[in-house]
């Protein structure tokens, strides 16, 4: 009979089938002491089955946790290793779902992170705060908990959305162990029954095993990316070290040859080739003024300069869009403004290229500045010392003749002493003339004969350049034959009384000359040309008069004298008051608008007065009707 049991052994016979022996034996009527053998021998087979059970139980576990090993050995992606984990757990715990939740740090509670078996949205996005939940329970006891019915369980704190979770998936039965790295916990592994079951010990034996391999699969993968992070952030240090090597080799290279062209005599434009050569884009470079000296980069906003100012206050590029833009300054004054159209060029090369250009321009400002004092010493000499021997001599090496025609202009400026002084040095030089300051005012003797003209436009850039109000008066100097120095002096003066007139006459910030202040010129000139003045002032008038045999000039004299009455003009003059009103019409339109406001009405009053004195024809020759 034992022979029976060994063959339901061998072939894995379930528990049933091993009371078919005895069944067997008792309707054979076999004796009693036979039948208590063949219990006695069920008994055995039934403990060898269990022993062989539990020990192929065993086996497979210790397969799962090799094969765990093995994939922790041979670790390539942490997603796929947790879950073949989960996976086993599920299978050996023969349960229907098995899940693995983690710690967040930023939130203080547990996520999701891999599921197996699970058929709800809503449970595979459930969260799970401390202490809520079995894994709640898990995760902040660092404890297994086993519950053979969920809901039935008071040991852990049930949440209405924790709970409709659970429902949804159908769990009931549900073993939770702790994943841990030390004494930290990092999250929970769940093996889940959707009917009532309780767990064992060994079971709960095994999923705390296979908890263990998937907190050193994190600990690993955590680990492999630190190192892959590392070598990444050194490698990335080599790339960026090599680069800034040989980023700082071209600079150096591009800086000796600008180095190279300065000491060969080059200028701003050698450096700005240079800088396109090595860079390419187009390159423009301002002076301190936003001036382009060199190259040109198209019409400019005020964004630019904002960004220049932001470079020198930095003391680097500053990118604006397609523009790198490197400005120097030298003591808070800027000196030059480098401008790169590029859409990737090296820093550095531009930012030293600037500071190249911006000693060019420091030293052509010294150079400057040493000319500007002998001009401006000799400038001072015409005016203070105008019969001292030597001044044609001295004018002639700086390149300027003295028997050519030429304009003073006196420009009168509030502070600013040495940027005012340094423009007039700056603009004279360059109109080969002379410059020089004295106090509040500048003075320039330049090339030319139209003072009114000069005079505007030295008010004009003035101003500009200092940024407040800047009023020039000017005198021409004419020169005949051998230099005569006083003509200098006397038009300096002439010049001043110009410039005072103006700021008296509330024009500040405008230029002219005597000629251009209406009967004030004759004031302040000491040409005196009323002639001149006349013809500026009422010649339109004269000359319709001496061409159309007409009677405007005296029309005209006989309205103002009768404080502008055409009906007594019209007495006065007897005429009637329609031809008075024609005459008057036919002036307006040969003076032009504005002929009867008050300060234009006084010059052509004091021109009809300087004409009769002039003249000794009568207003009324031509005749009464004559127009």
């Amino acid at each position: 009979m034992s022979r029976r049991f060994l063959e339901l052994l061998a072939r894995e016979a379930s528990a049933v089938e091993f009371e078919g022996p005895i069944i067997q034996a008792r309707a054979a009527g076999a004796d009693p002491a036979a039948i208590e053998e063949l219990e006695r021998a069920k008994i055995e087979a039934l403990k060898v089955r269990d022993l062989l059970k539990r020990r192929a139980r065993r086996e497979a576990e210790l397969s799962a946790l090799y094969d765990t090993a093995g994939d922790l050995a041979a670790l390539r992606d942490l997603d796929a290793v947790l879950e073949a984990i989960v996976h086993r757990a599920r299978q050996l715990l023969a349960t229907d779902v098995a899940y693995m939740t983690l710690h967040d740090p930023e939130r203080g509670d547990t996520y999701m992170r891999v599921t197996d078996g699970s058929i709800s949205a809503k449970f595979r996005a459930l969260r799970l705060a401390m202490g809520h939940g079995l894994g709640g329970l898990v995760a902040q006891t660092a404890v297994p908990y086993a519950t053979a019915d969920y809901f039935a369980d008071a040991r852990f704190r049930h949440r209405e959305h924790i709970d409709d979770a659970v429902k949804e998936e159908g769990l009931v039965a549900i073993l939770g162990v702790p994943l841990r790295l030390g004494q930290r916990v990092i999250g929970v592994l769940m093996a889940a029954n959707r009917s009532a079951r309780p767990f064992h010990q060994e079971e709960v034996s095994l999923l705390a095993s296979l908890a263990a391999h998937a907190a050193v699969a994190i600990d690993n993968a955590r680990l492999l990316q630190e190192t892959r992070n590392a070598l990444e952030e050194l490698s990335h240090a080599h790339r960026t070290a090599r680069e800034h090597g040989e980023a700082v080799e071209r600079a150096a290279k591009a800086h000796d040859r600008m180095t190279s062209l300065v000491l060969r005599g080059g200028g701003i434009e050698d450096v700005a080739a240079v800088v396109t050569d090595v860079l390419g884009g187009s390159l423009a470079v301002l002076d301190d003024l936003g001036r382009a000296i060199s190259g040109d980069v198209g019409e400019l906003d005020a964004g630019v300069f904002e960004a220049a100012q932001a470079s020198r206050a930095l003391g680097r590029t500053v990118r604006r869009g397609d523009l790198l833009i490197a400005s120097v300054d030298v003591g808070g004054e800027p000196v030059c403004t480098l401008i790169l159209r590029s859409d990737d060029a090296d820093e550095r090369i531009l930012e030293r290229a600037a500071l190249v250009c911006a000693l060019l321009l420091l030293f052509r400002r010294s150079v400057a500045e040493a000319e500007g004092r002998v001009r401006g010493e000799l400038l001072d000499d015409l005016i203070s010392r105008p019969g001292a021997p030597g001044l044609a001599d001295r004018a002639r090496r700086l390149g300027m003749d003295l028997g050519a025609p030429h304009v003073v202009v006196v420009a009168r400026h509030a502070g600013q002493r040495e940027r005012a002084a340094f423009w007039a040095s700056s603009h004279a030089t360059v109109r080969h003339g002379l410059a020089t300051g004295r106090g509040d005012e500048v003075v320039l003797l330049l090339p030319g004969d139209d003072a009114g003209g000069l005079a505007r436009r030295v008010a004009r850039e003035l101003s500009s350049s200092l940024h407040s109000a800047a009023t020039a008066g000017a005198s021409c100097v004419a020169l005949q034959g051998a230099p005569q120095a006083r003509d200098v002096a006397a038009a300096y003066q002439e010049a001043r009384r110009c410039a005072e007139a103006l700021i008296a006459l509330g024009r500040t910030g405008d230029g002219a000359s005597a000629a251009g202040l209406g009967f004030v010129g004759l004031l302040v000139g000491d040409g005196r040309d009323v002639r001149g003045f006349v013809d500026r002032t009422l010649g339109a008038v004269i000359e319709y008069d001496a061409r159309r045999g007409t009677a405007l000039t005296g029309t005209l004299a006989a309205y103002f004298g009768t404080g502008g009455s055409p009906s007594r003009t019209a007495e006065t003059m007897h005429i009637h008051v329609n031809t008075v009103t024609q005459r008057l019409d036919r002036i307006g339109k040969l003076l032009g608008e504005g002929w009867l406001e008050p300060e234009r009405a006084l010059e052509i009053q004091l021109a009809l007065r300087l004409h009769r004195l002039g003249h000794t024809d009568s207003p009324n020759t031509m005749g009464p009707d004559a127009i």
